[in-house]
C-alpha cells in the first residue's frame, strides 16, 4: 500500500535540491544515500567526467526472487532553468511551483515514484525479478547521461522510464528521431551607409532561405524548426556572418532525411542567389523508437492496468527522452506517465493522487513481468 505522507515528503525533499544539468552532485549523493539506507548497493559511473559534469549516473541492481526477465526503472536527476531555489507549494491534492521557478517534478516525481515502489516491494515481501534502477544525468541537454551509460552492466530486457506527462496508465511507445542542425551563412561586410551595394547580407540570405523553407508541422510524423539565430555586430555594417541552430524530427527515417536535405537546399540556393556561402552540418541527436503492439512490454502494461482498474493507453510523442537511447541499445523501453503538467514552466504542477496511482501501477507492472 502506498504511504501517501512518505511519498509526498520524499518528493518535496527532492524538488528542493538544486540539480541543473551537469550540476547534479547533491541530488546524486542524496539518492545514493537513500538507496544505501534501503539496503542496496548503488554505484556511480564516470559519465560526469565524459560530459564535463560534476556527477555520474547511478546504477543500482536489486536482485530478485523470481525467475523472470530483469527490468530497468529509470528517471533523470537534472532539471531545466529556472531551477535554483525551488519552493514547492502543497495546495490540497496539487503540488505546484511558487511561480518564480519550475517545480522540478520533471523528473523528481519519477525518482520519488521509483523509491516508493521499491519500499513497498520490500515492506510487503512482493516477489519480483531483478530490478535495475538507473538515475541519469544531463537528460535535459541532449540525453547525455543515457548516451554515456555503461550498458555492459545492464541485463534488463524491459525498461520503464518514468518521465512523461499525461494520465496515469499512458505510455509513449513511439517517438521520433532528431537531427540537430547547424548552419553558418557567410556574406560580405561593407559600410551600410556609404557602400551597402558592395556588401552581401548574410541576413538577406537567411531570410530568403527561410521564406522558402517548410517549417513547423510538416506531416503527422515530421516537424522542423529554426530556433536560434546569432549575427551582426553593428547597424552600420552589412552583416557578413549568421550562425543558425535548428532541428528536424520524424518517426520515419526517410522523411527525416528528406526534410533535412530540403532545409540544406534552401540555404544553399539562397547563398548562390545572393553570392554568399553556406556551411550546413547536422548530427543525429537521438534515434526513433516504435514498439509493435504485440511486444512483450505492452502486454505487461496492459495486464498491470487491468489489475489496477485503469485504462492502458499507448501514445505517440513528438519529443525525445532517455527512452530513445535505451531502445537503441536493444532494451524494450517505454516512457511512463507520472502525471506531471506544465513542465519546463513556472506553472509546473503535479497531482498527489497521480503520483500515488503511478506507484500502484508501477508495482503492478513489476508483478506482471513474466
Amino acid at each position: 500500500m502506498v504511504n501517501r505522507t512518505r511519498l509526498v515528503e520524499e518528493f518535496l525533499e527532492l524538488v528542493k535540491i538544486d540539480s541543473l544539468s551537469g550540476k547534479e552532485r547533491q541530488m546524486c549523493d542524496t539518492l545514493k544515500r537513500k538507496l544505501e539506507n534501503m539496503g542496496y548497493m548503488p554505484v556511480e559511473d564516470n559519465a560526469g567526467e565524459k560530459i564535463d559534469g560534476n556527477s555520474g549516473n547511478i546504477l543500482c541492481t536489486v536482485k530478485g526472487t523470481k525467475n523472470v526477465p530483469a527490468i530497468m526503472l529509470g528517471a533523470h536527476m537534472d532539471t531545466v532553468v529556472p531551477g535554483i531555489g525551488k519552493k514547492a507549494i502543497v495546495d490540497g491534492d496539487i503540488i505546484k511551483t511558487d511561480g518564480t521557478t519550475i517545480l522540478g517534478g520533471d523528473d523528481a516525481s519519477g525518482i520519488a515514484i521509483i523509491l516508493e515502489t521499491m519500499k513497498i516491494l520490500k515492506e510487503e515481501n512482493i516477489p519480483h525479478g531483478d530490478i535495475q534502477i538507473v538515475f541519469t544525468v544531463a537528460e535535459e541537454v541532449g540525453l547525455l547521461g543515457a548516451k554515456n551509460l555503461d550498458y555492459s552492466k545492464i541485463h534488463a530486457k524491459y525498461g520503464f522510464i518514468l518521465d512523461s506527462d499525461g494520465r496515469i496508465g499512458s505510455a509513449a511507445v513511439k517517438a521520433p528521431s532528431h537531427h540537430k542542425i547547424n548552419v553558418v551563412i557567410k556574406g560580405k561586410a561593407a559600410h551600410a551607409g556609404m557602400e551597402p551595394e558592395n556588401g552581401i547580407s548574410a541576413f538577406t540570405i537567411m531570410a530568403y532561405a527561410m521564406a522558402n523553407m517548410k517549417l513547423g508541422r510538416i506531416d503527422e510524423e515530421t516537424t522542423a524548426n529554426i530556433g536560434i539565430i546569432h549575427g551582426g555586430t553593428a547597424t552600420n555594417i552589412v552583416c557578413d556572418r549568421v550562425e543558425i541552430e535548428g532541428e528536424a524530427r520524424s518517426r520515419q527515417q526517410d522523411k527525416l532525411q528528406a526534410q533535412t536535405d530540403h532545409m540544406k537546399d534552401c540555404f544553399v540556393q539562397a547563398a548562390e542567389k545572393f553570392g554568399g556561402q553556406v556551411e550546413f552540418d547536422y548530427e543525429v541527436e537521438y534515434p526513433a523508437f516504435n514498439l509493435p503492439t504485440d511486444s512483450g512490454i505492452i502486454s505487461i502494461m496492459k495486464s498491470a492496468a487491468a489489475d489496477c482498474g485503469i485504462e492502458f493507453e499507448a501514445v505517440v510523442t513528438g519529443g525525445g527522452s532517455d527512452t530513445n537511447i535505451i531502445n537503441s541499445k536493444g532494451i524494450e523501453a517505454v516512457d511512463l506517465s507520472v502525471g506531471m503538467t506544465n513542465v519546463h514552466s513556472v506553472k509546473e504542477q503535479i497531482s498527489i493522487k497521480d503520483m500515488i496511482d503511478a506507484v500502484t501501477y508501477l508495482t503492478a507492472i513489476i508483478q506482471n513481468v513474466k
